[in-house]
């Protein structure tokens, strides 16, 4: 929860990630009964969008489906509903069908995908393949060493920490005045434990919309790029 008595990014892309698990175990199939064979769901790309944040104990509903599959990748899509039935959030997520231990793709169990089925239905306009370009110039960076804490079932960085570390990444000024509208993001390898990361920041112009990179100092890789759209709190 955040100073302002609403939910955080974070927790919004968590409950989303909490949903795709509910599905999982929907059909038989939760995460821990997968990870027991060596499979998981790694988020390859994805993008939210919210018109507001819920309130304190607001009561809201959360949809998904897949629209898509192909042999090892499947689109998530997710809307979410206040108490009134109003639309407060969209989001998209590219999904792969992975092999923990070789650490390489598989493919998506039929079983999964008759059960799950699909609706070609999209939540929002979020192209999932598109590239998204590097920081050139940063305008604002930081530095750490990854945690222990920070580290998921699948034994790398999890999404909803990649979304932490961009928004400290973000001027305090914006953080403080605004609310992140809209992110998307793709990511590119994997961080783990003890690992040496960089973030860069550009500032676009206006000031409400920022670019970012994370690079693994250790590898001199980019792991991770994504944009932000930040808007004015009333």
């Amino acid at each position: 929860m955040s100073k302002y008595g609403e939910a955080t990014p974070e927790t919004m892309l968590a409950m989303l990630e909490e949903t795709a698990a509910e599905h999982c175990h929907a059909i038989g199939n939760d995460l821990y009964k997968l990870q027991k064979q060596n499979i998981g769901w790694v988020l390859v790309s994805g993008g939210l969008q919210m018109e507001r944040y819920p309130s304190y104990k607001e009561e809201i509903k959360i949809r998904t489906w897949l629209s898509s599959y192909s042999a090892v990748r499947g689109i998530r899509e997710n809307i979410i509903y206040d108490s009134d039935n109003n639309i407060i959030g969209r989001g998209r997520g590219l999904w792969l069908f992975y092999d923990i231990s070789r650490r390489r793709p598989v493919a998506i169990w039929e079983e999964i995908k008759e059960k799950w089925s699909l609706n070609p239905a999209v939540s929002s306009g979020h192209n999932l393949v598109s590239k998204l370009e590097p920081v050139n110039k940063s305008d604002y960076t930081n530095e750490i060493r990854v945690r222990s804490s920070e580290i998921d079932m699948y034994h790398h960085v999890n999404n909803v920490m990649y979304l932490h570390w961009l928004i400290d990444s973000v001027p305090d000024t914006i953080v403080d005045n605004y609310f992140l509208q809209e992110i998307q993001g793709r990511f590119i390898a994997e961080i783990k434990y003890g690992d040496n990361m960089v973030f860069l920041t550009e500032e676009d112009a206006g000031g409400k919309a920022f670019s970012h990179t994370i690079i693994n100092q250790d590898t001199k890789k980019i792991s991770a790029v994504a944009t932000t759209v930040w808007e004015k709190r009333k």
